[in-house]
């Protein structure tokens, strides 16, 4: 359950007047923007019908931060990025060429490598992050989606062209978030996958990442086979690499709670062999050791997730 706090207003929003309450969001801003770098997150659950569908929301801001390149990470979820302010540039990674982008609000799939963006000196904007519910909000399935980024606009949904402006107006998280669950609900359709994926996936989840495929395939009554297919299919990755996602992210989540300082247990606790298997992985899927990543990126980095408990493995 989220903690209630007062909302930190959007930077360069009109004047607050009387935002609708969340009881469900948090905010942890850093410093003042001047003189020095800050960052600041704000975190909510969505409207109750749309859980099933979307994880969490996330606004951040970013002000006179030095990285000028940020890795984005691969994980387990489709993300939705809607940036308020200046189009977000993808200098590569999960592009329809590999190559460089821009974008205002688009959708990501699940990818197995780091997004390139360029960071702009102030930056705010909102990250929707999703596993299986992709067809039902997006009107696509993650596999259509995956290794790449679509413009919302571009979806076959009616608020693609709109959402980022109807963000700019809000004074608070709080109201944006609102604006969100009103656009998003309205906008939700039926859709059906097969139970199967379903109970594939959150045992994979289940494990970390860990659990044999064929395990699972035997699980749900089918072949291995069979369901890497339709796993496929319908996620954008087959469930081996699924796996492999959920490892990696655990890794990440452990680093930042403090497992930077020991490096090989985070290696045994997230189902690695040992600290060389999980520098490789990094070094695959991020561009670089855990080490560097730690040294680059971390010290800008705030963990919105620790501030409401927020438990990865659950979702």
């Amino acid at each position: 359950m989220f903690r209630q706090r007062r909302c930190s207003p959007l930077p360069g929003s009109r004047p607050a007047g009387q935002p609708q309450r969340r009881s469900d969001t948090v905010s942890a801003s850093s410093a003042p923007r001047a003189p020095g770098p800050s960052t600041g997150w704000a975190v909510a659950r969505p409207h109750p019908v749309l859980r099933p569908l979307v994880a969490r929301y996330v606004g951040y801001t970013r002000h006179a931060v030095p990285l000028t390149v940020h890795r984005g990470l691969p994980s387990r979820h489709v993300t939705l990025v809607i940036v308020v302010d200046a189009p977000v540039r993808m200098l590569g990674g999960p592009t329809p060429d590999g190559g460089p982008m821009t974008v205002r609000t688009g959708a990501s799939g699940l990818h197995l490598g780091p997004a390139l963006i360029r960071q702009d000196s102030h930056q705010r904007g909102l990250s929707l992050l999703h596993p299986l519910g992709v067809r039902a909000l997006l009107g696509v399935s993650a596999a259509e989606l995956a290794r790449t980024t679509v413009e919302a606009a571009d979806l076959p949904v009616p608020w693609g062209g709109r959402l980022a402006d109807r963000l700019a107006e809000a004074a608070t998280w709080t109201e944006a978030f609102a604006v969100l669950d009103e656009e998003l609900a309205a906008a939700v359709r039926p859709a059906r996958s097969a139970p199967e994926i379903h109970r594939a996936w959150r045992a994979l989840l289940a494990s970390g990442g860990t659990r044999p495929v064929a395990a699972i395939a035997a699980e749900v009554g089918w072949s291995r086979r069979h369901l890497t297919e339709r796993f496929a299919r319908e996620v954008g990755v087959p469930p081996k690499q699924a796996a492999r996602l959920m490892r990696f992210e655990r890794s990440v989540a452990a680093i930042r709670a403090g497992g930077h300082h020991a490096l090989a247990t985070v290696a045994a606790d997230c189902g690695y062999d040992d600290q060389a298997h999980l520098t490789n992985e990094w070094r695959t899927l991020v561009g670089c050791s855990p080490t560097v990543w730690i040294r680059e990126e971390l010290p800008f980095l705030q963990d919105p997730f620790a501030e409401v408990g927020h438990d990865p493995g659950h979702e």
